[in-house]
């Protein structure tokens, strides 16, 4: 959450001539309705669902880029679509960077809490491991521009 998925994975889409997916923003498309509100009305695990058939789907699509959400790799069934569909890339940065990154953005139900911090730490403790083990290529994006990143990505996959 606030790594640079969406933005980095945009930019590297349109360098090798990929699409690009969001499988929050794709939720939010079929449903119509935004992120927050699915949690509201369905809570965590009914947007967990959503997001496992929005993953399933698209990483049958060939050339393409997809961030998905954070949490997106809690379920094993997504972990192993991830794994068998393409290369997996993790974007790591900082507590600290997250914060800044994430501190003024409403759209991101986890962290409306009265410990932002606190949550983050929780959060990355759950799934740092699940992250690390499920990658094939880990980029730290601690104080790094989107350009510096995209281009240091760009050579990893290369």
């Amino acid at each position: 959450m606030g790594a640079g998925k969406t933005t980095i994975g945009r930019q590297i889409a349109r360098i090798l001539g990929f699409d690009f997916f969001d499988s929050d923003k794709e939720i939010e498309e079929r449903t119509g309705v935004s992120i927050p509100l699915i949690f509201e009305l369905e809570g965590e695990e009914g947007f967990r669902k959503r997001e496992q058939d929005v993953i399933s789907e698209l990483t049958k699509k060939n050339r393409i880029v997809l961030a998905t959400g954070g949490g997106g790799v809690l379920k094993k069934d997504n972990q192993k679509i991830l794994k068998r569909s393409g290369t997996v890339v993790y974007l790591c940065a900082g507590i600290d960077d997250l914060l800044e990154r994430t501190a003024k953005d409403k759209n991101r139900p986890l962290l409306q809490t009265d410990d932002p911090r606190a949550k983050l730490q929780s959060i990355l403790t759950e799934r740092e491991l699940i992250y690390r083990e499920l990658a094939d290529i880990i980029l730290e994006t601690n104080k790094m521009t989107v350009h510096a990143a995209v281009k240091e990505l760009e050579k990893l996959l290369r």
